[in-house]
């Protein structure tokens, strides 16, 4: 019984969206329980995927919050 942990980063693509849709998480669960599938035979009825949205500034990066490492990025270009 495969169980998949997937965490992203509660921002949406733009301003007005600050996490993902119902079907957005919905074809993310269907997509990567088909590549268990596809890869390793897991059956779909015995695949569990589940979704953390995380708010953006509880995740880091190299060794900063991603919104200043971004901003360091960014300025790198």
């Amino acid at each position: 019984m495969p169980i998949i942990n997937i965490q992203i980063t509660r921002e949406g693509t733009s301003p007005a969206r600050n996490a993902a849709t119902a079907e957005e998480k919905a074809a993310v669960i269907k997509g990567v329980s088909q590549v268990l599938l596809d890869v390793l035979n897991k059956p779909l009825d015995s695949t569990f995927v589940v979704i953390e949205e995380v708010e953006l500034e509880n995740f880091g990066w190299g060794g900063l919050p991603v919104p200043e490492f971004r901003k360091q990025q960014a300025n790198k270009k």
